[in-house]
């Protein structure tokens, strides 16, 4: 059978997309693209409107081969399949199953059930959970993957729908990540991306991140959503002392006014933030901080978002994304009062992002005429250049370092660049 797979939304998204791809080639399906294939997966994000939106999209595209008779069966998964189930099913005659676990994805394709439970607990993702990511078939170019390592959230922020859709926080085993690691390192994974809904409420996060960077084969670990709040001293110290760990944290603070931050029902206080991040710089002097910010958030005024602007200004993140507030069904805040208009929401985002590019530009001067360890990417004949990552750009999210060499170079290949020119996000240099 050829199965075409399409995998929305966020990274987490993504690991467990590879994970059922590599199931459905161990059972002797062909993955293929969609004009090709006998069923189409859609693993669907349902975090937000747009992402909703853009599920429905593929979901239509979807409908309209099948009905042209190029297609046979739609399998809808993923976040929006466990959130708007009987919607889908209602609005969509053409969807084949609505997924809620993975074993609903297998078996509508006509293979044996894997044994999932009924409903998610603890007791199954820790086990045989755990091990269904060792037959991931990673789609991220060779030498870099994600790891994931928990599932849900403990977190119950006014705005987030994503407790409701995957539960709790549930770590994995730290047994069953050594072993995943060691299959991707065994692979040619050289950059491990660790990525969960709060990476930083993994229990002993430190001692994770230790052993897996005594896997031969890796050589940088990245951390992603590290919750600041939950950040301890030993994982700080970790990151400070391990060489294999990227300097570099993303610290998702949302917003930087008590009052803002009490209505999001978030952990911590802009006194809390500022500790955190000054903890981090003096022990960590060349740590690359990377957040990201909610603006229009119900009640957010107009003096918040002026002391907003005067926070990133003082703080001077390195890196920085700042998104609109999205009314969710089912969220505490969709029924707050004095919800923000969108054009108020739009400006906002705008006036943040022109504040951050100015902070960008003047950090990333500082980096020409320095030489720095990249990792390479690929070549890109449009600009006749090579693309990497410094320690500081993590795949897909930040900037890229292009840089020309006479020699040829392999993907995956560490290389030292000396940075001769440098812009808002991205890095110029040579060999």
């Amino acid at each position: 059978m050829n199965v075409a797979f399409i995998s929305l939304g966020c990274d987490k998204n993504l690991v467990d997309s590879e994970a059922v791809i590599g199931i459905l080639e161990e059972n002797g399906a062909t993955v293929t693209p969609c004009e090709e294939a006998d069923a189409v997966v859609i693993n669907t994000c349902g975090f937000i409107k747009d992402a909703a939106a853009e599920g429905i999209e593929h979901i239509l595209n979807a409908a309209r081969l099948k009905n042209e008779g190029r297609l046979k069966k739609i399998i809808v998964a993923g976040c929006m399949a466990r959130r708007y189930k009987d919607e889908i099913i209602k609005e969509f005659p053409e969807v084949d199953a609505v997924a809620t676990e993975f074993d609903g994805i297998i078996t509508a394709l006509g293979f044996a059930p894997l044994g999932f439970a009924p409903e998610f607990h603890e007791e199954f993702y820790s086990n045989f959970y755990s091990n269904f990511y060792l037959k991931r078939k990673i789609s991220t170019p060779p030498h870099l993957a994600y790891l994931k390592i928990a599932e849900g959230c403990d977190n119950r922020c006014t705005f987030c729908a994503i407790p409701a859709i995957k539960g709790n926080f549930i770590p994995r085993s730290r047994e069953s990540l050594i072993k995943e690691t060691e299959r991707l390192a065994g692979l040619g994974v050289k950059e491990l991306i660790l990525v969960a809904q709060n990476t930083a409420a993994y229990p002993e996060l430190h001692l994770l991140l230790r052993e897996l960077s005594q896997i031969g084969g890796v050589k940088r670990i990245r951390l992603l959503y590290c919750y600041p709040e939950n950040l301890t001293n030993e994982t700080i110290d970790e990151i400070a002392a391990n060489k294999k760990i990227c300097k570099y944290l993303d610290i998702p603070i949302q917003h930087s006014e008590d009052s803002v931050l009490t209505k999001m029902a978030r952990k911590t206080s802009k006194a809390g933030i500022k500790n955190i991040i000054e903890k981090l710089r003096a022990k960590i002097p060349e740590i690359v901080l990377r957040t990201t910010l909610i603006v229009g958030f119900p009640g957010e005024t107009e003096r918040d978002f002026s002391a907003l602007c005067e926070f990133i200004k003082e703080i001077k993140f390195d890196k920085l994304g700042a998104f609109e507030y999205s009314k969710e069904e089912g969220t505490p805040a969709a029924t707050f009062k004095n919800q923000v208009p969108a054009k108020i929401k739009k400006r906002r985002k705008e006036i943040i992002m022109e504040t951050q590019n100015y902070i960008s530009n003047e950090i990333n001067q500082k980096y020409v005429g320095r030489e720095i360890e990249i990792i390479t990417d690929g070549f890109l004949p449009e600009e006749n250049a090579y693309a990497g990552r410094g320690y500081m750009d993590c795949y897909e999210i930040d900037g890229m370092t292009f840089f020309n060499s006479d020699a040829e170079i392999i993907s995956g290949e560490f290389v030292k660049v000396k940075i001769t020119a440098a812009n808002d996000y991205d890095l110029i240099g040579e060999i």
